[in-house]
């Protein structure tokens, strides 16, 4: 299957836009609250001239919890090192990353609910002693070391913050919700992008853009790019709203951002099960996509839209979804909805 455009997930297209990403927390655009209690936060830290607490970023992908973590880095004037939960597959990878950092350093684990259970068990010590239980030898002979750790601090993020175990969430001093972005924000945001890239824009296309990107940054910086594309082809100087509504219709992205597997999901719970419930290991048979997929990637936006609902007995459409597919409303539909609230 081809990149989704709208997809909030990093690819390698994202990976070239590393520029972009702001340095300090004045720069960041949005997440005033979370912003502004880490502003304290970190003020606090480098009064008492001590590691910051861990801090737990949560929220849906594309929304700069990675930025943060970078910035918090920054601001704190430490180090950082980046890995993510799958790539720490031994007990040893993880105290290989940890006996290397300094005093203060950030550790960031993108992904973190994806720690398996016997690298969790050696984070907990860390965490809470900077100390390491490393086991040495094997059989009747194994013995356990203690190995003292420079005093870090870790930045965990994740997607799915209800899949981390309990014992881990303890641990962490600072937990912060990051939620989808408001239009001004990403308006904001894409006139940034565009000054850096030196792309011209209208404040009129700049805001048509921002309407279309989902909540999410990451979406806005990669529908700029294309639109710039078809400009550039038009041999126009500027993004004009003209130019920018006929990009996003030839890119297939509607007024809320919606695209083709968005209404490939709705039309199929839609035509072939009266609106809903169904299962979501059958809906993922249906429109041919991994149900964690759906979950993760789809739905987040959908539910956030009020186009769907999650209901025991499985997902739903709701009316506001049949109205803006300009789709009829019929009694056996209705009877669905009815019965699933």
């Amino acid at each position: 299957m081809s990149e989704r455009i709208v997809s909030a997930e990093f690819n390698q297209e994202d990976a070239a836009l590393e520029s972009l990403r702001p340095r300090f927390l004045d720069d960041y655009i949005g997440q005033t609250g979370v912003k502004e209690n880490l502003k304290v936060f970190i003020q606090a830290a480098r009064e008492r001239e001590e590691a910051l607490d861990h801090v737990l970023l949560h929220g849906p992908p594309g929304l700069g919890k990675t930025s943060l973590a970078m910035i918090i880095a920054n601001e704190l004037g430490v180090n950082i090192r980046h890995t993510s939960g799958p790539a720490i597959e031994r007990p040893g990878d993880l105290a290989a990353l940890l006996t290397n950092l300094q005093p203060g350093d950030v550790l960031f684990i993108d992904e973190i609910h994806r720690l398996s259970k016997a690298v969790e068990e050696v984070l907990y010590p860390a965490m809470e002693d900077f100390s390491l239980d490393i086991m040495i030898g094997k059989g009747p002979t194994a013995r356990s070391v203690r190995l003292d750790l420079s005093a870090f601090t870790l930045i965990g993020a994740t997607t799915r913050a209800g899949l981390l175990s309990a014992p881990l969430r303890d641990r962490f001093g600072v937990i912060s919700h990051l939620d989808y972005y408001k239009t001004n924000e990403l308006s904001h945001i894409i006139t940034r992008t565009g000054r850096i890239l030196r792309i011209t824009l209208d404040n009129d296309a700049a805001v048509e853009l921002a309407t279309r990107s989902r909540g999410t940054p990451r979406v806005a910086n990669r529908l700029l790019k294309r639109v710039r594309d078809f400009a550039q082809v038009e041999q126009s100087s500027a993004i004009t709203l003209q130019i920018a509504k006929a990009a996003l219709k030839r890119l297939k992205v509607d007024e809320l951002g919606l695209d083709e597997l968005d209404y490939k999901i709705l039309h199929s719970i839609i035509e072939k099960f009266r609106g809903g419930p169904v299962g979501l290991d059958t809906l993922s048979a249906t429109v041919g996509e991994e149900s964690d997929t759906i979950e993760d990637v789809y739905e987040p936006y959908l539910l956030q839209m009020g186009f769907i609902q999650r209901t025991p007995r499985g997902r739903v459409v709701t009316v506001r979804a049949y109205e803006h597919l300009d789709i009829p409303l019929t009694q056996n539909n209705a009877l669905n909805l009815f019965q699933s609230e």
